[in-house]
């Protein structure tokens, strides 16, 4: 009786033993496969994170696409609210850090059509020209100067208001339209600055181009300066106003200021081959001047060549045809 019950205490014991065993067992396998998620999980970060960082790296390092001289693309940041000189259509992009200013500015007694200009020319060749003393960065969207900045057609805007002009248009595409209705507007095909199409091109002049960027309007202008004269100086034709990626002097400006005028190449934009840069034409400030007189200016171009070439003796030559 005594030897049984030894065995029998002797089993359980084992029973309790394996099942303790068994219950370790379970419990380091599961351990295991914890770790083992742990450690994916975290290797799965890693790679995340190593990844997104050399995006983020290979794309700051990626140059910032400008299309030269026709200026350049204008910035507004992507979460900016559309304004009307900033339509849905339009294609931009922007640093995320405000771009420093670099303007270039000029007295007005510098230039030489200057002093043969009527009082209101002069009035608003010097608010103009006063600007380009402030420091003014390009600021997409604004017609303020003291946000610090102004875009082209805010430009045009603060400067026409504030030289007594009413019911002026606040985009460029608008003030092309304002032109066209209410003033003279000569349109210019030629890509050459010495063509006879500049010949009634007078400071005080609204300049305009398309293509310097895309926009979805009726009329596609996208860009728009004053035209200043001739430098005494240089005998260079300049004008004013605000740009991102213009030039004066040989070296590319931001901001509001005095720039070159300079024909675009005509070569596509070499951030968007869609776009392709031109000069459409110019065209008096309604109300800016009496009737035109003959000697009020000169044009650009032969301030720069100082001769204007002799006529060309015509020959007798037979009638084009019809199809000519």
């Amino acid at each position: 009786m005594v030897s049984f019950r030894k065995v029998f205490v002797r089993v359980i014991k084992f029973a309790l033993l394996a099942l303790q065993l068994w219950a370790y067992s379970v419990a380091w396998a599961e351990e295991d496969v914890s770790d083992k998620r742990r450690t994916k999980k975290t290797s799965s970060s890693e790679e995340s994170y190593h990844s997104t960082h050399h995006q983020h790296q290979k794309t700051k390092r990626s140059p910032r696409k400008s299309d030269g001289e026709e200026h350049a693309t204008p910035t507004p940041s992507p979460k900016e609210r559309p304004t009307k000189e900033s339509p849905e259509g339009a294609v931009v992009e922007t640093d995320s850090l405000p771009t420093v200013a670099n303007v270039a500015t000029e007295k007005p007694e510098n230039i030489r059509e200057f002093k043969s200009q009527p009082p209101h020319v002069q009035q608003l060749l010097r608010e103009a020209l006063a600007l380009t003393e402030r420091n003014l960065t390009y600021k997409y969207g604004s017609s303020d100067p003291s946000a610090g900045g102004m875009d082209c057609s805010g430009f045009i805007y603060y400067v026409l208001t504030r030289s007594g002009f009413k019911d002026v248009p606040r985009d460029s595409s608008e003030q092309y339209a304002w032109i066209r209705q209410n003033s003279n507007f000569h349109a210019v095909l030629s890509r050459d600055s010495k063509s006879f199409e500049f010949r009634e091109l007078r400071p005080g002049d609204l300049m305009f181009w398309s293509g310097t960027y895309k926009v979805n309007r009726e009329i596609p202008v996208s860009h728009v300066m004053i035209y200043l004269g001739t430098e005494k100086s240089t005998k260079k034709p300049v004008m004013v106003g605000a740009s991102d990626g213009r030039s004066y002097d040989g070296v590319r400006r931001n901001g509001v200021s005095v720039f070159d005028f300079k024909m675009p190449s005509g070569q596509p934009n070499s951030a968007d081959p869609d776009l392709i840069s031109r000069f459409d034409g110019y065209g008096t400030i309604p109300g800016l001047r009496e009737p035109v007189r003959a000697n009020e200016a000169r044009n650009f171009s032969e301030s720069n060549d100082e001769q204007t070439a002799e006529p060309t003796p015509k020959r007798n030559e037979k009638p084009l045809s019809n199809g000519d």
